[in-house]
């Protein structure tokens, strides 16, 4: 049908809607262009209004009223953008009465495809990214904090389903999605709801969503290229309706390759993505998602600040092998695969009820390794002497050796929701089931005069004098989440006022065993902890809204090496005692916040926290293997204010503008072996008192282009604040032009990213915390030694041009 045969049927249509009932007529308009774009370079057409030059035969005679209609066809390119999101998509509506920001495709498709969504929120407020490589490659290193509160404090949804490791809680957001196939990224500050299936979030949530299939077949490719030896592929294929089955799916793939940014060594990334989808009747839907992924890479160093002042981006592990050198580059090594697959199904009966079943399993396997150095007269397995260890003599008493830490994890669940609406009142009956199984073991190996690494997973390990293989730990996880949650909403006054209470009680069960020589066997924990929550919503008007919320958070302990014995591979020593009274961290917080929406976009909120038993996770050293624990760090407090602000396209412009003030304080001193460091009343780690970004936009629907910067203020590494690194500013830029459409290509296009701009490395964030720097004398009076923190080097510059296209 062509053009002027559409809008002379829509004018029909709208004649015939307006003789029949004049008021329904209006509504159904009003309702026809609500959200759409207001551009000035929109397409519009105007049917029926006198002197437009469409005089049909529609138009009514002298005397009476004429009919006006106006059709905007909203632009859609084949990378799904539209450029119509606030702030170059950085700022979609939001009415949820709590703090929260996301990204549309209008912003995500204009980054380098290698970014992770992580990466890529580091401009909204209260983020705080710590990246370790300019193309944002290593989920494995990387920092994140949402208003002062660490990665694994921020619950990460993708699709409704928990997809960060239950037990390390650290988000590998790159291993969900390829980010063609994401739709949007939203990231709520504070507490997540009470149906989030999460047990961590005291800090926020980042839901992650992948796009719907296509409505008809067709597919995009894209190919990327850039430094470092970058290269990446991405083929996706839309199958369109399949017959008369009503159901559509896609499938895609994608590779990249690159090198290390600093150092030796490259990494490798196969990702799959697949969705089916099924929708009929009113609203109800079935969909089978599933995505693999696997990558290869090799830790980068992370430098003290004495190393960093006088190495700089040279602090590497060496490209090179010497006789004995534990620091060579093919020694650090890490290497993960992923499944993940769920079957999200809502039903609708009636208009009344909506049933929502969300079954998932999620499995992944890989190794680290780390070198080090072994006595080989000396060691230790357990408690126990391990005797002469079964290498050649001709060695030497110390010998170079790899540790090796294989794992295993396996992760079924099954998230439910009840919801019944009778239109003023909506009562939802939530229940999440969650299974975990977690498996670690260590071993090690003997390289070759080459530095050749014959296992990293420990096949052929160094052997005891007994014939078994030396290890520090071989131990075992099983947890079990069951959580109920009930909220009740209420909408009075015309749906302006929105009440809503709910209530979530969440119990966690986690059994450990250890097969290491003298340590405890079996260990573990139980916690049970309600949730309460309620919220206020005001619509002042159609584009105003005032909201309120009080909320509470709960994290169970982070990491497995609290829950074991531990000893010293090198005296048999114990340096950790199972504990079976870890307490969880716990917050109780308050937002107050106000939006505006229209040509211009507005979000302030002031918030407040109180914590208890405040978890901070870091990274430390035992026996040559890098180990995630956490840290008790007490109370603490936190108040602040953010704000958000984005403009619709004007002129092809939108601007974006986003920051956070935060004032927080650890409210008791910490302790510190048989003493307690005076640091009540200090700054808590991985909070900047300020922090913001920035984002302007372009695009007229042939040439686009996006700049985006963020600002993170001075951030103190150490408990004592005897030790912080200085405040940066990173810069991103986009351009790109799409071509007309040719034969079968669709809106293809040339994109080009120049990323982080004017840097050549600066430290972007912290890796490994400390208590205190320097020698620092307790409240009892013991002189309490210092410790030297860890950081992340962020990465320097990159450009990476990409050529995509639809078919």
């Amino acid at each position: 049908m062509s053009k002027r045969s559409r809008l002379l049927a829509s004018s029909l249509l709208w004649s015939i809607v307006s003789l029949a009932d004049p008021a329904l007529a209006d509504a159904t308009r009003d309702e026809s262009v609500r959200g759409q774009d207001e551009r000035p370079n929109a397409e519009r057409e105007t049917v029926g209004k006198p002197g437009t030059g469409h005089s049909g035969p529609h138009t009514r005679a002298a005397g009476q009223r004429h009919e006006t209609v106006t059709v905007r066809h909203q632009r859609s390119n084949a990378d799904g953008t539209s450029g119509t999101t606030p702030g170059g998509g950085m700022m979609p509506n939001q009415t949820a009465p709590h703090s929260r920001s996301g990204l549309t495709r209008d912003f995500i498709a204009r980054q380098s495809a290698t970014l992770s969504p992580v990466a890529m929120i580091a401009s909204l407020p209260g983020v705080v990214y710590s990246g370790n490589d300019p193309l944002g490659m290593n989920d494995e290193q990387q920092g994140l904090s949402v208003r002062g509160l660490d990665q694994t404090e921020i619950g990460y949804l993708f699709e409704n389903v928990p997809a960060a490791p239950p037990l390390f809680l650290v988000p590998y957001t790159s291993a969900t999605a390829d980010n063609e196939n994401i739709s949007s990224i939203t990231l709520t500050q504070g507490a997540a709801g009470t149906d989030a299936p999460l047990y961590n979030a005291v800090g926020g949530e980042i839901a992650v969503k992948m796009r719907k299939p296509s409505e008809e077949a067709g597919g995009f490719a894209s190919g990327s290229w850039g430094s470092f030896n970058l290269n990446r592929e991405f083929l996706r294929l839309d199958s369109g309706r399949i017959g008369h089955t009503g159901i559509k799916g896609f499938a895609s793939f994608s590779y990249r390759g690159a090198d290390q940014w600093r150092g030796a060594g490259a990494g490798r990334r196969y990702h799959t993505d697949m969705r089916l989808l099924k929708e009929w009747g009113a609203r109800n839907s079935a969909s089978l998602i599933f995505s693999f992924n696997r990558d290869r890479g090799f830790y980068l160093r992370p430098p003290t600040l004495a190393q960093w002042d006088q190495y700089g981006t040279d602090f590497n592990y060496t490209g090179s092998y010497k006789a004995g050198d534990s620091n060579y580059y093919r020694f650090q090594e890490n290497a993960r695969a992923q499944s993940f697959v769920s079957a999200p199904l809502s039903l609708h009966p009636d208009r009344h009820v909506t049933l929502d079943i969300t079954p998932y399993f999620i499995y992944v396997s890989g190794y680290d390794s780390y070198g080090t150095s072994l006595n080989r007269l000396g060691s230790y397995q357990g408690n126990r002497p391990a005797g002469p260890l079964q290498v050649s003599p001709s060695l030497g008493a110390v010998i170079p050796a790899v540790a090796t830490d294989t794992y295993r994890q396996s992760h079924p669940g099954m998230n439910t929701a009840l919801h019944i609406d009778t239109g003023a009142n909506r009562v939802s009956l939530g229940y999440w089931y969650s299974y975990y199984d977690f498996s670690s073991l260590s071993r090690y190996v003997l390289p070759d005069a080459q530095g050749g690494v014959p296992s990293q997973t420990g096949r052929y390990p160094i052997l005891a004098a007994d014939g078994s293989p030396l290890s520090s730990y071989d131990a075992r996880l099983m947890q079990q989440v069951n959580a109920l949650s009930l909220t009740d909403r209420l909408s009075l006054l015309d749906h302006r006022l929105t009440l809503s209470a709910g209530l979530r009680v969440i119990m966690v069960t986690r059994n450990v065993t250890n097969l290491l020589p003298g340590a405890r066997y079996r260990s573990g924990a139980s916690y049970v902890s309600p949730l309460p929550q309620i919220t206020a919503s005001w619509r002042l008007s159609d584009h105003d809204q005032l909201y309120v919320n009080g909320t509470t958070g709960f994290r169970a302990p982070s990491g497995i090496s609290s829950y074991q014995d531990r000893f010293s591979l090198s005296s048999g020593q114990q340096t950790r005692v199972a504990a079976s009274d870890i307490r969880p961290e716990y917050s109780i917080g308050e937002e107050i916040g106000y939006r505006h929406t229209g040509l211009v976009n507005v979000s302030v909120a002031l918030f407040n926290y109180n914590f208890t038993n405040r978890q901070v996770t870091t990274t430390t050293v035992l026996n040559g293997v890098m180990t995630t624990e956490s840290i008790n760090a007490g109370g603490q407090t936190a108040r602040g204010a953010q704000f958000e602000l984005g403009m619709k396209p004007y002129h092809h412009f939108s601007p974006y503008l986003s920051g956070q003030y935060i004032h927080a304080t650890v409210d008791n001193n910490l302790r510190s072996g048989n003493d307690y460091l005076p640091t009540k009343g200090k700054t808590p780690v991985r909070t900047p008192t300020f922090s913001g970004g920035l984002g302007l936009s372009y695009d007229d629907g042939q040439i686009f282009g996006l700049f985006n910067g963020s600002y993170v203020g001075s951030t103190y590494s150490t408990f004592m604040n005897d030790e912080k690194i200085p405040a940066f500013a990173t810069a991103n830029l986009s351009l790109g032009y799409r071509f007309k459409q040719f034969n079968a290509l669709r809106t293809p296009q040339i994109q080009l990213n120049l990323i982080n701009l004017g840097r050549s490395g600066y430290l972007s964030g912290v890796n490994g915390v400390s208590l205190n720097r320097r020698a620092t004398r307790g409240v009892y009076g013991t002189m309490i030694a210092g410790k030297a923190p860890t950081y992340f080097v962020g990465g320097g510059f990159a450009g990476v041009v990409a050529l995509s296209s639809g078919f």
